[in-house]
């Protein structure tokens, strides 16, 4: 009986949170009149056959997604970065594929591999879960947050790059470590900041379990696609991907938080209070309790993978350029990663509190929902 209900709950939640995600794409293309507005076009950038003047001034991420896959290399005038963002390939690839060579589907079929892999995904991630004996319902706080359900609205990279994340989790666990590299060599394809996850894993095979052969491989199989891409990037556009961030971005810092209290230096106190508001629950909270309790596994000798994750997760957080930190989205959807390792930890500790704390990053989405309904 207990299985049963909870193959319920993974099936329910899995499906309900998928379908929001679709639905709500949706609602803003019937909405708006137009699917295009899935890419958020920017004039700044776009091309004349889409009459930018039909767009505002500054377009967002997923416009880049769309140049992509409509125009491959030669869309690199219409991209502020071209090798920046065309390391990120997978996306607006398989994008491309699927809208069979008409242009008018490219937001419909990026808006399906998004979708798509938040089902799969999230099928994963609940299994995790109910084989910790969690309930499948605490995904809740990851799928319907901003880093996801308003990731899969902007068109952008975050759900195929954390959902293969996602799966990539769950074969380490069924011990299928190279099946694991090449879905996470899939997700650094997708976005690079993922590659903290396999990042870890490689540091525990070869300081934890001594398999320096095996960290090697798993090593190699994730980092060759993405180096050869990074080959064929310069090969291209004259330049290397690698990097941190589009136009107007700045490096990453040295001293931890200088990205988040350069806002108070840029902005004045009343600009910084407000982002206090913003990030302080959903960000800097998040970051500074997976720091301590890394701390403590590690001082009472308790730590476990997850230990590990959630550490390098917390530790990246700290060292986020001022560019991310000074745009709400930016940022919001930069913590999926340690969205998931703070739910999974948690998890595995069984600490509810923490659990039911992660439900409140669902509040994050509202920024969208207000970007896109409030007028």
């Amino acid at each position: 009986m207990f299985q049963t209900a909870n193959s319920r709950s993974r099936i329910v939640s899995t499906l309900l949170i998928t379908f929001l995600c679709f639905i709500y794409s949706i609602a803003v293309i019937i909405h708006y009149g137009d699917p295009i507005v899935l890419m958020t076009i920017g004039s700044n950038f776009a091309p004349d056959e889409l009459d930018p003047r039909a767009y505002s001034e500054e377009g967002y991420d997923g416009e880049h997604v769309y140049y992509i896959a409509r125009y491959g290399f030669d869309g690199a005038p219409y991209i502020d970065r071209p090798a920046y963002r065309m390391q990120r390939i997978l996306l607006p690839a398989l994008g491309a594929l699927t809208a069979f060579g008409q242009v008018e589907w490219i937001p419909y079929s990026v808006l399906f591999w998004n979708v798509l892999i938040v089902g799969i995904s999230l099928w994963f991630f609940t299994d995790l879960l109910e084989s910790l004996n969690i309930s499948a319902w605490y995904v809740i706080g990851y799928g319907l947050s901003l880093s996801i359900l308003g990731s899969v609205r902007l068109s952008l990279t975050e759900p195929m790059a954390y959902g293969l994340v996602i799966i990539g989790i769950w074969l380490i666990n069924k011990d299928r470590w190279m099946q694991a590299a090449l879905i996470f060599a899939a997700a650094a394809l997708t976005k690079e900041s993922s590659l903290i996850f396999p990042a870890a894993y490689g540091a525990y095979l070869l300081f934890h379990k001594r398999e320096i052969p095996r960290s090697l491989i798993f090593g190699a199989i994730v980092l060759i696609p993405f180096i050869i891409w990074q080959g064929v990037l310069y090969s291209q556009l004259g330049e290397l991907g690698v990097g941190s961030g589009g136009a107007t971005a700045t490096g990453f810092e040295l001293i931890p938080f200088m990205g988040f209290f350069r806002i108070l230096i840029e902005g004045g106190i009343n600009v910084f209070l407000l982002f206090l508001v913003l990030t302080a629950p959903f960000v800097l909270l998040p970051t500074l309790w997976g720091l301590w309790v890394s701390w403590l596994d590690y001082r009472q000798k308790t730590w476990s993978i997850y230990t590990l994750l959630l550490f390098a997760n917390a530790a990246l957080m700290l060292f986020i350029p001022f560019s991310t930190y000074r745009e709400p989205l930016g940022i919001l959807r930069f913590i999926a990663g340690l969205q998931i390792i703070v739910i999974l930890y948690a998890a595995e500790r069984r600490q509810f509190r923490t659990l039911r704390y992660s439900t409140l990053w669902i509040v994050t989405s509202l920024i969208i929902i207000a970007s896109d309904f409030a007028a």
